[in-house]
């Protein structure tokens, strides 16, 4: 696997690619890579001759009360994930290299509708600075394809809506989320929890499944919902937010929906969980 951090070298290795025919896949992250991560790499071969992936800390999809130099670091972990996936080409740039400008002078993109609402809710700025930083990731890569994993499905259905918006020639390939044994779904963030919380977090996972469960028998999204809000801060979480939405708009679900998702998030300590579940009524899949 070859290492670069700067646009030029980047460019003039996918064109090389390019120009032997060979298909492009793209896995972008933040680094500090769990086995979710790694499964995108995996899709990402099945779908591509050659397989570029990224770590870069976006720092602006990080809020005001978020803070980017904190977020964990581990460069030399990373690298030896991605190569013993057999990851081709991995791109480190530095915020300096990706925003020459700074912040305030950067062109930004932002996606209306499905980036409202939720985790956009929640951590206002937060989708403007991901469909940014992943156009331009875009740009310079030029994938064919890019894997992106469905634990963030808001994430996915901004991205996803961005490039059909922007006419861009890339396929998004949506990857399931991997989970431990407990159900919690796996994630950077749960770094933060500590051996007692561990215990307590799976109870967002088992109750959207409740969720899930019960909707089969009715449709009373908004009750049922906070019924389960109920049931996990009764489990020690404290809930942000817990949602029945259309899976493609995320608007609020309605009684002519069948293919639906759920989208939830909870404070767990320090750490802030999100996880969602997607089901067709009457049938779970």
């Amino acid at each position: 696997m070859k290492t670069v951090d700067n646009i030029n070298d980047l460019r003039q290795i996918v064109s090389e690619w390019r120009q032997q025919g060979l298909k492009i896949g793209f896995v972008p992250t933040m680094g500090n890579l769990h086995a979710g991560h790694i499964s995108l790499v995996t899709e990402a071969h099945k779908h591509a001759d050659k397989i570029v992936a990224s770590i870069f800390i976006n720092p602006m999809q990080f809020g005001a009360n978020e803070d980017v130099d904190n977020y964990p670091r581990t460069m030399e972990a990373d690298q030896q994930k991605l190569a013993a996936e057999g990851t081709d080409l991995l791109f480190t740039p530095t915020p300096e290299i990706i925003y020459p400008k700074g912040l305030d002078k950067q062109t930004f993109v932002e996606v209306p509708t499905v980036s409202e609402g939720y985790c956009g809710e929640s951590r206002p700025g937060h989708f403007r600075g991901v469909s940014t930083i992943v156009c331009k990731l875009f740009n310079l890569v030029q994938p064919d394809i890019a894997c992106f994993g469905l634990k963030d499905y808001q994430q996915v259905q901004v991205i996803e809506t961005m490039v059909e918006d922007l006419s861009m020639p890339i396929k998004i390939i949506p990857v399931e989320t991997i989970r431990e044994e407990s159900g919690l779904a796996l994630s950077s963030r749960n770094g933060y929890l500590t051996e007692e919380e561990l215990k307590i977090a799976p109870a967002l996972s088992q109750n959207i499944q409740w969720l899930a469960k019960e909707l089969k028998n009715g449709n009373d999204f908004i009750g049922l919902a906070k019924t389960a809000a109920l049931y996990i801060n009764n489990a020690g979480l404290k809930t942000d937010y817990i949602h029945v939405c259309n899976a493609k708009t995320l608007q609020p679900a309605s009684e002519d929906d069948t293919d639906l998702v759920i989208l939830a998030a909870a404070y767990c300590g320090k750490a802030r969980l999100i996880d969602n579940l997607r089901f067709s009524l009457p049938a779970i899949y």
